[in-house]
């Protein structure tokens, strides 16, 4: 298989390139500074060439260039963008976008019937994107993905997120009372794969079935020997698991058999 993804140095893509790699399929990451994502022509032209099978759009403004309404831009036009391209193109369009289109008011878990209601923010912008992803290509498919959970300190993930509260804080505050949508970047990336010959719709990726925050970062504390401290709180209250069972992906335990 071919594929073309863009956001590949990120937390999602770099654990979907590998996996990919391992498979042996061919991948060819996106190049924003050959490619400018507001010159459609240019976009056209680039997956012209390449002729993937699959696209993955997973990229996000991470990077700010100090350009005005640059989110709106990375997460809204170009994902309209490249949604019409494969359209035209015959080019399986995969975007993945998150569980923040529920706002901290939804009441979860949720399933693909719940209806996301975010109304401002990262949120908001991913919603209306996944809107005119179907609007420009009602082949498409889109993916809800959860907090990711990486094996090292250093990129934008979950473990990243708890050692820079210990160096910050000298603890960690986890509470009892949240049970986030989360998953392995290798799970994800797997997760993905699978998806890419299902039906048009969108998908909820998540391995966290039952446990709490304070839980899963005990969890992690143990498996990293990390020696954190860990204070248990109920600063948020907030059932945010995703479930879908057309989506294979592993538990939490799995990776993290310490869990309770």
């Amino acid at each position: 298989m071919k594929v073309m993804i863009t956001g590949a140095s990120g937390v999602v893509g770099s654990g979907l390139r590998r996996y990919l790699d391992k498979r042996g399929d061919e991948v060819i990451a996106w190049d924003r500074a050959r490619v400018p994502i507001d010159d459609y022509a240019q976009m056209e032209a680039y997956v012209r060439e390449h002729q993937p099978d699959v696209l993955f759009h997973l990229a996000t403004a991470s990077r700010p260039t100090g350009r005005e309404n640059e989110n709106w831009w990375v997460n809204y036009h170009w994902t309209s963008e490249l949604a019409w391209i494969c359209r035209q193109l015959k080019v399986k369009f995969i975007y993945t976008s998150t569980v923040m289109v529920y706002s901290d008011n939804a009441i979860g878990p949720f399933t693909p019937e719940s209806t996301p209601d975010a109304k401002s923010g990262y949120g908001y912008d991913k919603l209306k994107a996944e809107e005119r992803t179907f609007s420009q290509n009602p082949d498409a498919i889109v993916a809800r993905l959860g907090w990711q959970i990486g094996n090292t300190v250093g990129s934008n993930n979950m473990i990243d997120y708890l050692a820079k509260q210990m160096a910050q804080h000298g603890e960690i505050r986890a509470s009892t009372r949240w049970y986030p949508a989360c998953s392995f970047v290798e799970d994800t990336a797997h997760a993905l794969v699978s998806l890419v010959n299902k039906s048009p719709t969108v998908y909820l990726v998540n391995s966290n079935t039952r446990w709490t925050f304070y839980e899963i970062v005990t969890a992690l504390s143990e498996k990293h020997h990390s020696h954190w401290k860990i204070v248990p709180t109920e600063d948020f209250i907030y059932d945010q698991r995703m479930f879908d069972g057309r989506v294979s992906i592993p538990e939490l335990n799995v990776r993290l058999p310490n869990l309770p």
